[in-house]
């Protein structure tokens, strides 16, 4: 039987990316290799990350990688830079509730402030969306500042209760 990452990778959702105009653009899993192409700096544009070694990197790519489907990690590189020029991630909370259903959670999308306005955050959002929806999830949702707020209608989500958080 074919895994969920399996048939996203095998969908045109991957191969959506390859359009002309953006035909120096690559989307693809996350790979350990990306910490020398500057994921850490890009996610740096999202919020902090902190010193974290290429040892620490591996561990947690590793640690990440043993979660399997329920956890995908995607990345579009810039092929002549080889630099990764944006990322989002989706994992799936497995639930009690909707008779043990599933619920996507989409975090850290960013895009390199160097490629933005060229539709990178619409296919990171669209692969991860459909992602979760592969996965049989009932939803997909997401936490933004308000100043993002535009962006994610544009990509089809409702603003449809608040976050709440507690930061230790």
């Amino acid at each position: 039987m074919e895994t969920i990452a399996e048939a996203s990778e095998k969908s045109d959702l991957l191969a959506e990316i390859q359009t002309e105009e953006q035909e120096n653009f690559t989307l693809r899993r996350l790979e350990a290799s990306d910490y020398a192409k500057g994921f850490l700096d890009l996610l740096g544009q999202l919020s902090v990350c902190g010193q974290v070694s290429q040892e620490e990197f591996t561990k947690r790519f590793e640690e990440l990688q043993s979660l399997g489907d329920d956890h995908f990690v995607c990345v579009i590189e810039d092929l002549q830079s080889a630099r990764i020029v944006a990322t989002g991630a989706v994992f799936v909370e497995r639930k009690f509730l909707r008779t043990c259903g599933k619920a996507g959670h989409i975090e850290d999308v960013v895009v390199d402030s160097s490629v933005r306005g060229k539709h990178l955050g619409h296919k990171i959002m669209n692969f991860l969306t459909q992602y979760a929806k592969n996965a049989g999830c009932y939803k997909v949702i997401l936490d933004c500042s308000m100043e993002n707020e535009g962006f994610y209608e544009k990509c089809g989500f409702k603003n449809t209760n608040i976050q709440m958080s507690l930061r230790f």
